[in-house]
């Protein structure tokens, strides 16, 4: 499984990425596209043009994961940015993702936290 702590950064591509890569071509991009090396612990998320699949590329110390997910109706609510890379979210957010929840539509309520 995937263990999530508080140091765990997640990382959204963003524009659409050709699922069709597995470990190495995925490894690729992130460490050309999110400039950030992917044998870091850290989750690296990519979806299609449509935003109806994605895949997120995890090394958990032994190996590379890549897992997948694919809508049977419906797409993800990608958040937009017009920074090339990658877009840094935090756990809950990535959650919420997956959930099928607007991140662009919610908020966030103002406390402290204490920076990873």
């Amino acid at each position: 499984m995937i263990a999530l702590s508080p140091a765990t950064r997640i990382f959204l591509a963003s524009g659409p990425t050709d699922l069709r890569k597995s470990f190495e071509g995925l490894s690729d991009l992130v460490r050309h596209q999110c400039k950030e090396d992917p044998l870091s612990g850290h989750l690296f998320v990519f979806a299609n043009r449509r935003k109806n699949r994605l895949k997120i590329l995890f090394w958990d110390g032994s190996g590379l994961w890549v897992c997948a997910k694919r809508l049977e109706r419906g797409c993800f609510c990608w958040p937009k940015t017009t920074e090339p890379g990658a877009l840094r979210i935090v756990a809950e957010e990535l959650t919420l993702l997956l959930g099928g929840i607007d991140l662009e539509q919610t908020r966030q309520r103002p406390w402290w936290r204490q920076a990873a």
